[in-house]
């Protein structure tokens, strides 16, 4: 084992947010459960190698409500999702354990089945055709702002049930959650209690006329007489919102940046989508997934009991982090890991999480994802960068990876 007390490279500047893949791979070699000090003043053990993520994210030994949390209550304030503790949206399955756990994903899924991400695609391609029509003919664009970022929100919008004159509202107070540092001071606080009150007026009207989305699903799902309480429902709504489009956006703009990049990856999925051929789409969306994905680390663990991680004791209380990217790269798991290979199969990547806390989201994330980059690729196929990818920026925060912008050009379309 190497010295954990070895100085390691800079973690959360801005060059390493631009590319973290090198320390990654210093913290894989040299300390590859470290214990470490945030941005945020917390600290937690960050695990990188492939096989230690993989066991640490399926051990029930690490509960995922912030109660364990050994620090006091102002540390643990710095943990979860952005402004959830002060909206009273805590209750949801990023947050609990077994049995409350087993119970809400048990009544979620009912109402999030995937029958009715199916049934989704043709809204889902409807809406990626006409966010592309909005800028077609201007020969560019901000693939973020006009594509990436409004496609997931509208499709979330779509399946909870948010009245359409509403959705500009939701995608406002989304972009300002997002925004973390970059945006007014309390900006994110302020966006999540207007969506908690917005949810709530929204399942109250819900509920004396139930519809077919997945709000009035989640009112009328039950189990043994169990039903989710109001704000049980607001609660998952949020996160649902949060995990599910933001993660969505970082898919879409972190893929189609790495096939901007990869000319000739992108140019072997072109002519497969050209010939009909989707099963390259298939295993490149994993690939996507798994290279630079859109979920940096995965969301916080604090340790119930003593324990072993990679060699290393973890003792009652401390907070875990799975750097998923890391994890991801690792060669002991992947070949040639740092290589963009849309045909990669053998590619049990943890993009998405794994064990009972998997992604649930993630058969609808998958979907919008193949049906941006097809729309992109064959709608625009001299897509291209507009701007040397050193400028290009990413976005600040700890779990989520993703650029703010990705200008591109292309020959404007006419009617």
């Amino acid at each position: 084992m190497s010295d954990p007390a070895a100085p390691s490279p800079d973690l959360f500047s801005w060059e390493f947010a631009t590319d973290p893949y090198p320390a990654y791979a210093w913290l894989r070699e040299h300390a590859p459960v470290r214990w470490t000090r945030l941005p945020s003043g917390v600290e937690a053990w960050l695990v990188t190698r492939y096989a230690d993520a993989r066991a640490t994210l399926a051990d029930p030994r690490l509960s995922k409500n912030p109660v364990h949390h050994a620090e006091p209550a102002h540390a643990r304030g710095k943990t979860g999702i952005p402004g959830e503790r002060g909206a009273d949206l805590m209750t949801h399955l990023l947050n609990i354990d077994p049995p409350d756990h087993t119970r809400l994903r048990r009544l979620v899924s009912k109402a999030f089945t995937p029958r009715r991400v199916a049934e989704f695609a043709p809204r889902v391609q409807e809406l990626a055709d006409r966010l592309i029509d909005r800028f077609a003919a201007t020969g560019s664009a901000d693939l973020i702002h006009e594509f990436a970022f409004p496609l997931p929100i509208y499709a979330i919008c779509d399946l909870l049930g948010v009245p359409a004159e509403d959705q500009d509202d939701f995608r406002d107070w989304a972009g300002m959650m997002i925004r973390h540092g970059g945006g007014p001071r309390g900006g994110v606080a302020r966006a999540v209690k207007k969506i908690r009150a917005y949810l709530a007026d929204l399942i109250h009207r819900k509920r004396l006329d139930l519809g077919d989305d997945l709000i009035s699903g989640l009112i009328r799902a039950s189990d043994h007489a169990e039903q989710l309480t109001e704000n049980e429902v607001a609660a998952m709504c949020f996160v649902l919102l949060f995990a599910g489009f933001e993660t969505t956006v970082n898919l879409i703009g972190n893929g189609t940046y790495a096939l901007l990049t990869h000319p000739a990856e992108r140019a072997r999925l072109q002519d497969a989508l050209r010939a009909g051929d989707d099963s390259l789409l298939v295993t490149g969306i994993e690939e996507l997934l798994r290279y630079d994905g859109p979920v940096e680390l995965a969301t916080w663990r604090y340790a119930t009991e003593p324990l072993t991680i990679g060699g290393r004791r973890v003792a009652v209380g401390d907070p875990v982090l799975v750097v998923l990217a890391a994890a991801d790269r690792d060669p002991e798991r992947f070949a040639a890991p740092d290589t963009l290979d849309l045909a990669r199969r053998d590619n049990q990547h943890l993009g998405y999480g794994h064990g009972i806390h998997y992604c649930l989201g993630a058969p609808l994330a998958r979907l919008e994802g193949r049906t941006a980059l097809t729309s992109l690729l064959t709608r625009l196929p001299d897509l291209r960068l507009a701007a040397d990818p050193a400028e290009l920026r990413w976005r600040g925060g700890l779990i989520m990876r993703g650029l703010r912008t990705l200008p591109v050009r292309f020959a404007p379309l006419r009617d």
